[in-house]
């Protein structure tokens, strides 16, 4: 029974929480910011919990649909759909629990959020799929992978302009960072026959996630002064330029692990901004 419990758990990923950290911080910050820095508790609870529950389902999914391919990547060839040590018929039953679950958790939100959770599930099913035939398929995780709109729907009940900027730029950011994940994978992916953006640009590939970053700063940038943020904010964002210029330094580097050792440091990035709009609240002018 341990060893089943073990094997779900590594199946939701619970034992790498980095992919959770990435989905969490994006919809902290939006959370934070249309609360006017003072979100009540129970909202704390639903969209942390939400966002664990709909990480896991995604791995979940994700590893269902892609079970065949992960057996022949060293780096997925263990997890335990694709070494078979979990069926999946037991893979699904999973899936659909944790669907139920964060239904249960979108009903105590509004209207506005239960459309959007619809949507994403849609793209959660849609974004595995999308590798053998969508040439950046990052693209359609960055739709998917954060809780912004949900944070400003739950909180103002419409999407202001600041929420679509703050979507946009948490958007930019997982083009950054899982462009450099996929770096690691590029070697069995064009073997497989998939699809990445590290494959689509390439020799450029380096150019171009310095160049999403580059708009992520603008995006944050944009952010803080929409949202009014004081100095403690704009003070993480020069923390921000300088985890960009260590990232950077660490693709140049030789090796096939450059990309994954510059996305390990992305939750670093998360926590530093959120830390920053937390403070601008707590320490007004």
């Amino acid at each position: 029974m341990k060893r089943k419990v073990r094997l779900y758990l590594e199946l939701m990923r619970f034992n790498r929480p980095t992919g959770t950290y990435l989905l969490l911080w994006p919809t902290l910050w939006a959370l934070w910011i249309a609360a006017a820095g003072y979100p009540a508790i129970k909202m704390m609870v639903i969209f942390v919990l939400g966002t664990i529950i709909m990480r896991a389902a995604g791995c979940v999914i994700n590893d269902f649909l892609d079970h065949k391919f992960d057996a022949h990547v060293e780096r997925t060839r263990l997890r335990p759909l694709a070494a078979k040590q979990i069926s999946k018929r037991e893979a699904i039953i999973l899936f659909l629990v944790l669907i139920c679950a964060a239904l249960i958790l979108v009903l105590q939100l509004n209207l506005y959020c239960l459309i959007l959770a619809v949507i994403a599930v849609l793209l959660t099913l849609f974004y595995p799929l999308c590798k053998r035939f969508f040439a950046v398929p990052q693209l359609i995780l960055g739709l998917t992978f954060n809780g912004v709109l949900f944070a400003f729907a739950s909180e103002q009940n419409h999407l202001s302009l600041l929420a679509w900027i703050v979507y946009a730029t948490a958007f930019l950011w997982a083009m950054a960072y899982d462009t450099q994940y996929a770096m690691t994978d590029q070697p069995d992916d064009e073997l497989l026959g998939l699809r990445s953006s590290a494959i689509f640009f390439g020799k450029h590939v380096k150019l171009f996630i310095l160049i999403f970053q580059l708009l992520f700063l603008v995006g944050l940038i944009l952010m803080g002064c929409l949202a009014k943020l004081n100095q403690f904010y704009w003070l993480s964002l020069i923390l921000i330029a300088a985890l960009i210029s260590y990232q950077q330094k660490l693709l140049r580097r030789p090796g096939c692990n450059a990309g994954f050792n510059a996305f390990k440091s992305n939750n670093w990035m998360g926590l530093v901004i959120f830390i920053g709009i937390v403070l601008s609240y707590l320490l007004p002018n």
